[in-house]
């Protein structure tokens, strides 16, 4: 590869099971964009560093940001879109030169592919949501929910840890995006999940499982979106199939928002949406849309 090739990677820690590098591939395939897509072991202790090179590499597009690296992250970045300063996460990272300089924009997609993946499961109107988790994704899954007219937001936490300097907690995440979201604690998370239409699973891989156990009904066509896709199904996935509700894989979420990364990488090179967007579920085998 030469040094005007173009290249885009996914980042974070651990990153093995990334299903991103399968989804790009296709997406650039499809489009005819010659551009490669690796998976890059990064930890928070050496996002930095790693930013700091890429100013002198030519080629770069594109970046996807995944844990733990999505609020370490906005600190490195010499511009970002309004609502990664809203919410103090990022999970895509584009490059622009303004003369000889390269300039690292951060965008939040997240937001979008939950959004998404919510629609196409055909969630209904003023949902009554709840969130578990306080985290990053947490707060892009507020933002979303702002965007699908939620009547309520219920965010359970084992904990609500004091955001860093430049960064958003849920309320803040809340506050920005015109959400009023109520806190409450871990304990009453199944309650809130019995009465909600639809619950956003923040949580890593297993995560959860714990509160599976203590979920002893949902709503009739309750929507159940679980952020974590390796291993599936996950132990509350399988709980709340078993109780008649709708199971969204995170591998919708990371579809849509993958989606809007490609169309941000490709620039003008993007076209025929529907027909990127097949071919990413191809990828990872998951239905056409």
């Amino acid at each position: 590869m030469d040094s005007t090739a173009r290249r885009a990677a996914v980042l974070g820690h651990p990153i093995s099971h990334s299903r991103s590098p399968r989804l790009h591939r296709a997406a650039y395939a499809h489009l005819g964009f010659d551009c490669s897509y690796e998976a890059i072991d990064l930890r928070v202790e050496e996002a930095a560093g790693f930013a700091a090179s890429l100013r002198g590499q030519a080629g770069w597009t594109g970046l996807s940001v995944t844990m733990p690296l999505k609020a370490v992250m906005v600190a490195q970045m010499d511009e970002v879109e309004p609502l990664v300063k809203a919410l103090g996460v990022l999970n895509t990272v584009t490059f622009s030169l303004t003369g000889s300089r390269t300039v690292l924009t951060g965008h939040n997609t997240d937001v979008a592919g939950i959004a998404g993946a919510l629609r196409y499961a055909g969630i209904g109107a003023r949902p009554r949501a709840v969130v578990l988790g306080a985290g990053g994704t947490a707060c892009a899954a507020i933002a979303a929910l702002a965007q699908l007219d939620a009547s309520e937001t219920v965010v359970c936490a084992r904990r609500f840890p004091e955001p860093a300097p430049g960064q958003a907690g849920v309320l803040d995440a809340g506050r920005a995006t015109g959400v009023a979201v109520r806190p409450r604690p871990w304990e009453e998370a199944a309650e809130a999940c019995a009465a909600a239409d639809v619950v956003i699973c923040t949580l890593p891989p297993h995560g959860a499982d714990g509160l599976a156990e203590d979920i002893a009904e949902v709503r009739d066509g309750a929507i159940l979106l679980d952020a974590a896709y390796d291993p599936w199904p996950s132990r509350i996935a399988s709980v709340w199939s078993g109780f008649g509700g709708t199971v969204v894989p995170g591998i919708e979420m990371l579809l849509y928002q993958a989606v809007e990364q490609v169309k941000l990488f490709t620039g003008e090179a993007f076209f025929d949406e529907p027909g990127v967007t097949n071919a990413m579920c191809d990828a990872v085998g998951i239905p056409r849309r």
